[in-house]
């Protein structure tokens, strides 16, 4: 190595590195680009992080979040100790890889999906097997099982991101990896038609074999403060707490995602707004001749005929409206689109007056 080269781990030093969604500091934009709520959390989490800002700070906060696994448990139905809190659901996927996976091991994800899955096994030194979702966003069942054999991880969005679908329940169980673990990361859990709690952590072939992962960022409107959970059965629970930072989560985080499931009638009245939002922005899409998938999370995806979604996404920018322009590349022709956050009504409404000036 030569005296200007820096030590990185060779893994490291070929990592492109994920790349989080804009965050414009200024004010006047309409934010339809990282899936944030657009309702103010509970006022019962502003009385709570005050008192935590009141209290004894000087202190370590609890390693374990026991308040937290109580109040979660009960919303899942679970024993607390089938919960542990991490800091935002992404250091859970991170406390997942550095528990189950070794370098050269394998993980796989349905692909396009959420890109960080990618990014954690290449910092651990894994192989990553995308498994190619078909054109209507579906799981190809019978592929994915061929494909599973010595997966240490199988990583699947539940809704998906960015298409905003659900899988059944009985294609997930279906695709168990026999010796590994099935991670359901439900980070949009709450915005589907049907509630659910979790119940098939339940299921006989998944009691051991799967790892649920929530947060509190999307629909609790705690973005800013980062928490989020793994739910899982105990015995599993037990070897992540050993690799996990030792106080991973902060006083008054645990405060404030507490107080919000505390709370979860407000949680609920929000996500019903977003769902009749949801609605009027899909309406809105198709008429000015999107195609749309049918969505059970807080964002569309949405494509054109004429496949110009890039320029739409820059004449977007300059008139301050901003989504998420991705593009996906595997084996498969190229996959492009428009993933649009649902705001509020208001911010819809801005959105369609500027696809309207750009002629959409």
């Amino acid at each position: 190595m030569s005296r200007n080269e820096l030590p990185f781990r060779p893994d490291v030093a070929r990592l492109a590195g994920y790349v989080p969604g804009e965050q414009p500091r200024e004010s006047g934009w309409v934010k339809l680009n990282t899936n944030e709520n657009p309702y103010p959390p509970s006022p019962g989490v502003v009385a709570a992080l005050k008192q935590a800002a009141e209290g004894r700070l000087n202190l370590y906060p609890d390693p374990l979040g026991v308040e937290f696994c109580r109040v979660a448990g009960e919303a899942l139905g679970v024993d607390p100790e089938w919960i542990l809190p991490g800091n935002g659901s992404d250091e859970i996927l991170t406390i997942l890889m550095r528990t189950f996976v070794d370098a050269g091991q394998r993980i796989a994800y349905p692909y396009p999906s959420y890109v960080l899955y990618e990014t954690l096994a290449e910092i651990q030194g894994a192989v990553v097997d995308r498994i190619p979702l078909t054109d209507d966003w579906s799981w190809p069942v019978d592929d994915a099982r061929q494909r599973l054999q010595g997966c240490r991880l199988l990583l699947v969005p539940n809704p998906n991101s960015p298409s905003g679908n659900r899988f059944p329940d009985e294609d997930l169980k279906a695709i168990v990896p026999d010796g590994g673990v099935l991670v359901l990361d439900e980070a949009y859990g709450d915005f589907v038609d049907v509630p659910h709690r979790g119940e098939l952590l339940h299921a006989a072939e998944c009691q051991r074999r799967m790892v649920l992962t929530r947060t509190l960022s999307k629909s609790y409107s705690l973005a800013g403060l980062r928490l989020g959970y793994g739910v899982a059965h105990p015995d599993l629970v037990a070897g992540m707490r050993k690799v996990k930072d030792s106080y991973n989560c902060d006083t008054l985080s645990l405060a404030a995602a507490t107080a919000a499931l505390g709370d979860a009638d407000w949680m609920i009245e929000n996500t019903r707004k977003i769902r009749a939002t949801r609605q009027r922005l899909v309406d809105g899409l198709v008429d000015r001749g999107f195609d749309v998938v049918p969505s059970q999370a807080n964002f569309v995806w949405a494509t054109h005929p004429d496949g110009e979604h890039d320029r739409r996404f820059e004449l977007l920018k300059q008139q301050r409206v901003l989504v998420r322009f991705m593009v996906f590349a595997a084996e498969e022709p190229r996959r492009d689109g428009l993933r649009i956050t649902v705001g509020t009504d208001d911010q819809i409404d801005r959105l369609f007056e500027a696809l309207d000036g750009i002629g959409s």
